[in-house]
């Protein structure tokens, strides 16, 4: 196999042997890995797709379901004598 040799800045080769060692792989295999994803089509499974499309109408249909705002304002309670759990606000 031939090889060349690329030069990347000291943060993106640190980044590069962090993620190459975490999934156990070289930093050539894995910058070939990326190479492969960056170039090869997604294709979405219908099945997948079809099964987001019926938990995102489930969502939609849910009595429970609360506006930003109120989530907000909830959220602004959080270290103050205000705040409540949620079910108990």
């Amino acid at each position: 196999m031939k090889t060349e040799t690329i030069e990347i800045d000291d943060s993106t080769a640190t980044a590069l042997k962090r993620r190459a060692a975490e999934r156990g792989v070289t930093v050539p295999e894995l910058v070939a890995e990326l190479a492969t994803l960056a170039v090869s089509p997604v294709e979405a499974d219908v099945d997948e797709v079809a099964e987001l499309d019926r938990r995102w109408q489930a969502f939609e249909t849910q009595d429970s379901v609360v506006s930003n705002d109120d989530v907000v304002q909830w959220l602004q309670t959080w270290g103050t004598p205000a705040f409540r759990s949620w079910r108990n606000r």
